[in-house]
């Protein structure tokens, strides 16, 4: 059972993947679970499976790319449990685009579902926690592809490192008043969103044992966790080589 217990936890994207299974992994701990997606069944599927471990559960479908939605979402966690304790920001998208073929909306949108919904909920979440004694931690999945362009994946490599640089200078500015921040990198997760996208997926791990390593995030609060290893000495391997040959070999990795 994880380690967080009687504590409200905000899950943003939680009606399937990772941030479903956070919040099963989270319910044993007699928690208050604030979920929130657009799919209402699929949302309310998790609620009862949260309810049944032992936590209490508010669902709320919402659309995240909706500032509006996103401030109601913190204000009704807020009104419902009287303060957000954690929130994680799960939701986003990293479709398969080759740069040869993608249109400025293409972009456009990629940046709003992976930097755009960060944003709608930190300023919301921000204020509320300013306001709360203890504070609070937020906690986004990020992506190994946000720490460099990744081929196939430049769109949402751009978004994910934005979202990066903007917790990491939130953190700066807000940790003295007791806001934390956690970004979490995860390599390929196997999640039904990409099964079929048709890009190399190496050292590529279950739902459920990536929702592990984003619940020890939730625990320990480190300021970036990375997973799995293999992927992560991958990444930061690439990073420290000379960039004609990281991107030969990106490219070989991106086209076999």
């Amino acid at each position: 059972m994880a380690r967080i217990t009687d504590r409200t936890i905000l899950i943003v994207g939680a009606s399937s993947g990772i941030g479903a299974e956070v919040a099963r992994q989270l319910a044993p701990g007699k928690n208050r679970l604030v979920i929130t997606a657009r799919r209402a069944p699929e949302l309310a599927r998790v609620a009862e499976q949260v309810r049944a471990a032992g936590s209490h559960c508010l669902p709320l479908t919402a659309d995240a790319l909706d500032p509006r939605a996103a401030a109601d979402v913190v204000a009704a966690a807020a009104s419902e449990f009287g303060a957000v304790d954690i929130a994680l920001l799960n939701a986003g998208d990293g479709p398969d685009m080759a740069m040869d073929e993608v249109s400025v909306a293409d972009v456009s949108h990629i940046m709003a579902l992976n930097y755009g919904v960060v944003v709608n909920h930190l300023v919301p979440l921000t204020e509320q926690m300013l306001r709360q004694q203890n504070g609070g931690l937020i906690a986004h999945t990020n992506s190994l592809a946000g720490l460099m362009g990744l081929p196939r994946q430049g769109p949402y490599s751009a978004a994910k490192a934005a979202a990066r640089t903007l917790l990491d200078a939130a953190r700066v500015e807000l940790e003295p008043r007791g806001i934390r921040f956690t970004t979490i990198h995860p390599g390929f997760v196997a999640t039904e969103r990409i099964s079929e996208d048709g890009l190399p997926k190496p050292f590529e791990i279950s739902e459920e044992r990536a929702a592990r390593h984003v619940t020890r995030a939730l625990e320990r609060e480190p300021a970036h966790a990375y997973f799995p290893w293999p992927t992560a000495a991958l990444v930061r391997t690439l990073r420290t080589l000379p960039t004609p040959l990281s991107s030969l070999i990106l490219r070989k990795l991106a086209y076999r």
